[in-house]
């Protein structure tokens, strides 16, 4: 399978990828973005035990293209995007695996202003390229390699989006990653936190750096359970610090969608009529809120590479994605898990009520989660079936694989996609009660899987 994905690159070090490569890589990324003699590239790692390595092939194959290396050392992926713009680079590369464990590694490869390059902008044209590039290819130029340090900076930008009204103290697991990075931005702010794991330790010992995985997420649940009364609420951080899953004052975990909703009807108070988008496997709450706040609410397709593009082009100040990712137009519409933080925090603080009860009324409908099913059948020829079947009874969306539209007329909504990396097709669908969702549930996943 190859390392080059839909949003990066991405591969099990030693096997799939190893300090050549990423050579090679360096010089087709400086080739392809028109770099080689005169660019500037933020580099950054996580605390991951091949990163520095792998830092070091990336940064002399960017030398040797003629491009001068910014590297901000170790730092969370939110930290590299921020350098990127604040130090009008004109381009950036965080090496990471981002939630995958410990014996991955690879890297998010970005233009000036943190603007992706997926596999629809180049990452398909970059692995073309590594493949024409020998091993011992002369220098086409020399750059040169200065390190700087934006931490401070990057928490006085992050500072800049907080508006609470009374302190509050949290609890933090940053599951040994990046997350211990991205908390700069709490210093000398009205949040306190206690944490947990919060040494940086690549081998991940504690639990996987994937707050998607209620399994992830216990340790910070027991810690508040055992507190009551102690903690506004809790975050937990995947690897790059890029994600953020919340748990409320009670130890539950809240919905990421509903972060979104909650989010964005704050954001809109004070920027009416403003974009907020929401991907398309979002309840149908996020929509709703939205509008009922005064926005423009606006479905977007999955990944961080569509989303930015997608806020771009609708001037929007927020997006949030069913993953945990959450875009701000003021972080160059790239994620920020401590803006995210700050968000929540800014409307617990102006409320008397704890966040399980600011939740409370989203919780309206009945959703599946996302069912995976894997397949024999080309997924491309299921989801064609899907749009056959369907098409005549309700309104059908192709933003991402297909989506079935009959909230108004019978109370439920679909969406079949095909994952980008394995055979699997993915459904995530919501009735307005659970009679409905299951019904409906049943229903696809019989065509999927027949």
């Amino acid at each position: 399978m190859s390392i080059f994905k839909a949003y990066d690159i991405r591969g099990v070090y030693g096997q799939d990828l190893d300090d050549a490569v990423f050579y090679r890589i360096a010089r087709a990324y400086a080739r392809f973005c028109g770099f080689s003699g005169k660019g500037r590239v933020v580099v950054a790692r996580d605390c991951r035990k091949s990163g520095n390595a792998l830092f070091e092939s990336f940064s002399q194959g960017l030398v040797d293209e003629g491009v001068d290396v910014i590297d901000i050392g170790l730092a969370s992926t939110p930290m590299s995007y921020f350098a990127n713009a604040h130090l009008k680079a004109d381009g950036s590369v965080m090496i990471t695996a981002s939630h995958n464990t410990r014996e991955w590694n690879g890297c998010k490869l970005c233009r000036a202003n943190a603007i992706p390059i997926s596999g629809a902008t180049g990452i398909k044209d970059i692995e073309r390229m590594v493949a024409d590039i020998g091993a011992h290819e002369p220098p086409y130029g020399v750059g040169e390699i200065t390190k700087v340090d934006v931490s401070s900076e990057y928490a006085a930008h992050v500072r800049k989006f907080a508006h609470m009204k009374r302190p509050l103290h949290l609890a933090l697991d940053f599951a040994n990653g990046m997350g211990i990075a991205e908390a700069v931005a709490f210093a000398g702010s009205d949040i306190t936190y206690d944490s947990l794991f919060g040494e940086y330790d690549g081998d991940f010992p504690n639990h996987d750096a994937n707050p998607l995985h209620r399994e992830t997420l216990r340790d910070l649940q027991e810690l508040i359970r055992a507190n009551p009364g102690k903690y506004a609420f809790g975050v937990a951080y995947d690897g790059d610090a890029d994600r953020a899953g919340f748990i409320d004052e009670k130890g539950e975990i809240i919905p990421m969608d509903f972060v979104t909703a909650l989010i964005s009807q704050d954001l809109l108070a004070s920027n009416p009529g403003a974009a907020c988008l929401y991907d398309l496997r979002s309840s149908r709450v996020c929509e709703e809120t939205i509008a009922a706040a005064g926005g423009k609410p606006v479905m977007s397709r999955v990944g961080h590479s569509f989303i930015k593009a997608q806020m771009r082009e609708n001037d929007a100040i927020f997006a949030g994605e069913l993953s945990g990712h959450y875009y701000f137009k003021a972080n160059s519409t790239a994620e920020s898990s401590s803006m995210a933080t700050f968000a929540l925090a800014n409307i617990v603080s102006a409320s008397d009520k704890p966040l399980s009860e600011l939740i409370a009324p989203l919780r309206k409908y009945s959703q599946s989660g996302e069912i995976n099913t894997k397949t024999t059948t080309p997924p491309a020829a299921i989801l064609a079936k899907v749009k056959e079947i369907y098409s005549a009874k309700a309104k059908v969306i192709e933003l991402d694989g297909v989506s079935v539209d009959a909230w108004d007329a019978d109370g439920w909504w679909a969406n079949v996609r095909m994952s980008n990396t394995e055979p699997l097709v993915r459904l995530n669908l919501e009735g307005r009660t659970q009679a409905i969702m299951e019904a409906k549930r049943d229903e696809f996943l019989a065509l999927i899987r027949s």
